[in-house]
C-alpha cells in the first residue's frame, strides 16, 4: 500500500499470556493462551480493524516470541516494516490475572529493559512519522534511554502537527521515581496536540486528578484536545471551544485491560474521519466496552459494524473471544 500512513504508533510490544480460568490467581490457572499485546501495538491493531493504514515502530528480541509478534501484527493488518530485532534482551511476555469486574493485575517480564525501550533515534522512519495523519506515542516510551531520545527526536522532526497524540499511559513499575515521570511528560506535552489519560495519569502529567482542572492544565500547555477518562463515570473531552462529557457504555466486564487501547484506536479512526467530537467519544466508549467484554486485547478489537450495532441497540453482543473456544474444548 502506497502513500502516507493513517497511523504511525511507537512503543511497547509483547506476547500476552492470558489465563483461560477467571477469578483465580496464576498459581491456580491450568491453561493459558498467547496473544499479541503492548499498548502502542494494540492501538495500531484497533485502528487497522477500521481499515486504517497503520505502522508500528518497535523492537523485539531475536527469539520465537519476536517472530510471533511480528507475524501476528502483520496478520492483524499492521505494517511490520519498522518492527526490528535487537541483540540482548528477549521479547517481553506479560501475564495477567482476571478478577471481573474491576481487578486485573498485570505482571510484566521486561527487566532490566525491553527491546522496545532500545529504539534508537537514528533508526526512526522520520519521513513516515512526519507524514502520518496520526502519530501515537506513550509515556512508557519516555521511561528509559535510548527510547526517550528517540521519542523527542520524532516529535522534533514531526513538529506540533495536528493529531500528534500522547497516551498518558503511566506504569509505575517502569519508573524509578514518579517525579521523573512528571518531568518527562511535562517536556513531552510541549510537542503534542492531543493527550489521552485517566485521572491518575493526568495527576502524574499535570498535577491534577480532577477531570475539569486536568483538562484545563493540558490545554494551558498548548494542546488542542485533552481527553480525561473517568472509568464508570465516562469520559471528558475539552478543546478551547467546547467541553463534552459522555457517560460510560454499560457492559458486563470480563477483562478491562484492553479497553483503553480500543478507545485509542477508535479515537484515531474518528479524528481522521473528522466526526464531531461527541460522536468520536461515543464511538470510543463503545469500542472500549466491547473489548472489556472479551478476554484478550488485540484480537478482541471490534470492527466499525460491531461498534455501530452496539450504538444502535445499546447492547454489546456476547462474544468472549478466546474463552468461547476454551469452553468449547472443555465440553
Amino acid at each position: 500500500m502506497s502513500g502516507a500512513y493513517d497511523l504511525v504508533s511507537i512503543g511497547r510490544v509483547s506476547a500476552d499470556i492470558y489465563p483461560l480460568q477467571l477469578g483465580v490467581g496464576l498459581e491456580q490457572v491450568r491453561t493459558f493462551e498467547k496473544f499479541l499485546g503492548g499498548s502502542a501495538t494494540n492501538v495500531a491493531v484497533a485502528a487497522a480493524r477500521y481499515g486504517r493504514h497503520c505502522a508500528l515502530i518497535t523492537r523485539t528480541g531475536h527469539d520465537a516470541f519476536g517472530r510471533y509478534v511480528r507475524q501476528e501484527a502483520e496478520r492483524l493488518g499492521v505494517d511490520p516494516a519498522y518492527m526490528t530485532e535487537v541483540d540482548g534482551p528477549p521479547t517481553p511476555v506479560t501475564f495477567c490475572e482476571i478478577f471481573p469486574p474491576d481487578d486485573f493485575p498485570l505482571y510484566f517480564y521486561r527487566y532490566p529493559t525491553a527491546p522496545d525501550l532500545l529504539i534508537e533515534p537514528d533508526t526512526l522512519p522520520l519521513q513516515e512519522i512526519r507524514d502520518a495523519r496520526v502519530y501515537w506515542s506513550t509515556v512508557t516510551g519516555l521511561s528509559q534511554e535510548p527510547s526517550r531520545a528517540a521519542h523527542f527526536t520524532a516529535w522534533e522532526h514531526r513538529g506540533r502537527r495536528e493529531h500528534t497524540i500522547l497516551d498518558l499511559d503511566y506504569r509505575p513499575m517502569f519508573w524509578a521515581d514518579p517525579a521523573e515521570a512528571s518531568e518527562q511528560v511535562d517536556k513531552a506535552l510541549q510537542h503534542v496536540t492531543v493527550a489521552v489519560g485517566n485521572r491518575e495519569e493526568c495527576e502524574i502529567a499535570v498535577g491534577e486528578a480532577d477531570p475539569e482542572r486536568a483538562a484545563d492544565a493540558l490545554l494551558d500547555r498548548g494542546l488542542e484536545l485533552a481527553i480525561v477518562k473517568q472509568g464508570a463515570r465516562g469520559v471528558l473531552a475539552a478543546t478551547r471551544e467546547q467541553r463534552i462529557e459522555v457517560p460510560s457504555f454499560p457492559v458486563d466486564v470480563v477483562n478491562g485491560l484492553g479497553a483503553g487501547d480500543a478507545f485509542g484506536g477508535a479515537l484515531v479512526h474518528g479524528l481522521i474521519a473528522g466526526w464531531p467530537l461527541r460522536d468520536v467519544l461515543e464511538f470510543c466508549n463503545v469500542a472500549g466496552a466491547i473489548v472489556a467484554s472479551r478476554l484478550e486485547c488485540s484480537t478482541a478489537m471490534p470492527t466499525e459494524t460491531e461498534v455501530r450495532e452496539a450504538l444502535a441497540t445499546g447492547v454489546v453482543s456476547v462474544h468472549l473471544g478466546a474463552l468461547d473456544h476454551a469452553q468449547e474444548g472443555q465440553r
